[in-house]
């Protein structure tokens, strides 16, 4: 028996416990399910023969403990919590696997990590990770018919099923919201765009976007997202002239958030005095100028200089709530990132009846005897309900899958790795398939 230990039991989890266990008797596995809530934990398992377990990840002798006599240890916590697991296996001789970034602190473990003959495998789940899978496979075969590759774009959202979309932003929030009004704050924006570097500072990230047609579900915009020339050694494009990664939302959506953006609503660095007793209204009116007898709406319109009559922004931002009187419900003083998302979670969180939707696309052009080509490769998921969501399903599925690539010594490669190279793609793809996670892929 090999044993398993997954750290976290939240809804990224759902399909990867899912995966585990129908799987378990067939390939000998034992699994141990742990979380800090057991009844989350035991929620999610159906399987008489795991076991639940409740920790605590800052017990490391608790951790330690149930490391014991373990092939593998999966991380589905917070990225942050993963270096402490991580030290953990390696001292025990343990592999791991996580859907998040490959931080530069784990990075640094990766020599030592291949002298012990482990696999540390990351950015394995949605975005990182199935956008990796995808993206090498189209990007290899092309290579591998003697094209020369010009240009990368890749885009992802997720995002709510089109008969969801109840709400002018065409959005709620399917995953985590902190994210969502995050996105964009941390540093510059990196990428190449015809031979050109471009670095665009947060306060213009969501006024540069690009409009794309998925065919049956319509147009989506696409802003960029964090460094995306990180990614060119990875993808083997050192010499491409374009390289643009980035976040698919409805068109409209980025020109309002911008709204929110400019006037500094979506700061965190600081905390808003008095705040836990303010009203929406008055939350808003803290980042504009005093004035005897212009209303808040007023002042907002004129500081960000939307016009009267561009009801589609307006709409947009009405609907939100933030000019209600209704009380922000925050029982301490919070950062204005903090007071926002609190605010959209009143509007944005989804119902019972709802579905979120995934949406991936890539773009590549190439040269094929002397002659631009273009292929386009797209994927689309809808979730069942809000538990068994598209995003827990894609988060979960590749990462289970690698699990047992690992766990089969199907993988050469050792050390801190991502799952681009052809014996990790490869069967991953294959498999997700078969649960439906197939791309479109045409040339042109």
């Amino acid at each position: 028996m090999k044993k398993i230990v997954v750290f976290g039991a939240g809804l990224s989890a759902t399909y990867l416990i899912s995966y585990l266990e129908s799987n378990a008797e067939k390939f000998s596995w034992e699994l141990v399910v742990a979380d800090m809530n057991l009844e989350l934990a035991k929620s999610k398992c159906k399987n008489n023969a795991t076991t639940c377990v409740q920790i605590d990840i800052h017990n490391e002798d608790k951790v330690i403990e149930l490391l014991q006599g373990s092939a593998l240890a999966v991380s589905m916590l917070p990225a942050s919590l993963h270096l402490t697991i991580a030290h953990n296996c390696l001292e025990m001789g343990i592999h791991l696997a996580t859907a998040s970034y490959l931080s530069d602190e784990l990075k640094a473990l990766s020599e030592v990590v291949e002298q012990k003959d482990l696999v540390f495998l990351n950015e394995c789940g949605l975005d990182p990770g199935i956008d990796h899978l995808s993206a090498m496979k189209l990007l290899d075969e092309i290579r591998e018919n003697g094209n020369t590759i010009t240009e990368f774009e890749s885009f992802t959202g997720g995002l709510v099923a089109p008969e969801c979309e109840d709400n002018p932003w065409k959005y709620k929030f399917t995953w985590n919201p902190r994210n969502v009004i995050l996105a964009g704050s941390g540093g510059s924006v990196k990428f190449i765009h015809n031979g050109q570097y471009k670095f665009i500072p947060y306060h213009r990230v969501f006024r540069r976007t690009e409009l794309v047609e998925i065919e049956g579900y319509g147009k989506f915009e696409g802003y960029a997202n964090r460094d995306s020339l990180k990614y060119r050694g990875t993808y083997g494009l050192s010499d491409v002239k374009t390289m643009y990664r980035g976040t698919f939302r409805r068109p409209g959506f980025s020109k309002a958030w911008n709204c929110f953006v400019q006037i500094g609503a979506t700061d965190d660095s600081y905390i808003l005095p008095y705040s836990a007793n303010m009203n929406h209204r008055e939350f808003i009116n803290t980042f504009l100028a005093y004035h005897p007898t212009d209303s808040i709406e007023l002042k907002f319109k004129s500081y960000l200089g939307i016009d009267q009559d561009d009801i589609y922004v307006w709409e947009k931002i009405e609907s939100t709530g933030v000019f209600s009187e209704e009380k922000i419900g925050l029982e301490n003083d919070a950062t204005p990132a903090q007071i926002l998302e609190h605010i959209l979670k009143k509007k944005w969180s989804m119902k019972d009846t709802d579905r979120d939707m995934i949406v991936m696309w890539h773009k590549v052009s190439y040269e094929k005897n002397q002659q631009t080509m273009c292929a386009e490769s797209s994927l689309v998921i809808e979730g069942e309900d809000r538990m068994h969501t598209a995003m827990a399903q894609t988060v979960g599925l590749p990462l289970a899958i690698a699990c047992k690539l690992i766990l089969e010594n199907k993988i050469a490669a050792k050390g801190c790795i991502l799952p681009t190279t052809k014996d990790v793609y490869i069967p991953i793809l294959k498999e997700l398939e078969e649960f439906g996670i197939i791309f479109k892929e045409m040339h042109y």
